[in-house]
């Protein structure tokens, strides 16, 4: 479960993000009224160039944006930044809005969980860490990658088209 702290904190971001996908916003309105299960939180990140993303090979989803679960007495944005670090060793600063919010299955057999997408600007010539067998990647824009989530290629893409064209939505 959710706690306050962290339910409030995502009720903010949603309000400030982008994008809304999947009636993610009401969702969560009414997941307020009572115990609700954990947000995922995830990074979308881009070089200055705005000409790569950077994914992780997960095992079973392909090519995802690094992130995970909420852990209780955490933000969404404090998760998106440990998740970031986990699993490719890197520490970006978020820009201040959040890019999108969305409604997903992770799992076949679980409820919808409500999604942060959070973004950052990394230069490419950082050395990459991250987890054991899911490993990161700098994948060209324009280039397609096997996801079990096939829409975040566009929603990602003219995201980073936006800040490429200098449509900022937040500060460094």
């Amino acid at each position: 479960m959710i706690d306050q702290m962290s339910l409030e904190a995502a009720v903010a971001d949603a309000r400030l993000a982008v994008s809304e996908f999947d009636d993610a916003r009401a969702w969560l309105e009414h997941a307020r009224q009572g115990p609700t299960e954990p947000f995922a939180a995830e990074v979308w990140v881009t070089d200055p160039a705005f000409s790569h993303i950077l994914l992780v090979k997960h095992r079973m989803r392909g090519w995802v944006p690094p992130g995970g679960k909420v852990e209780r007495d955490e933000t969404p944005r404090a998760a998106a930044v440990r998740e970031l670090m986990e699993e490719t060793g890197l520490r970006g600063e978020l820009l201040a809005v959040p890019p999108a919010v969305a409604l997903r299955s992770y799992r076949a057999d679980w409820s919808p969980t409500l999604g942060l997408s959070y973004a950052t600007v990394i230069g490419r010539d950082i050395p990459l860490g991250g987890e054991n067998g899911q490993p990161p990647k700098w994948i060209d824009l324009d280039e397609e990658w096997d996801s079990v989530f096939p829409e975040d290629r566009d929603r990602i893409r003219a995201f980073v088209r936006r800040l490429a064209a200098g449509h900022t939505v937040g500060a460094l």
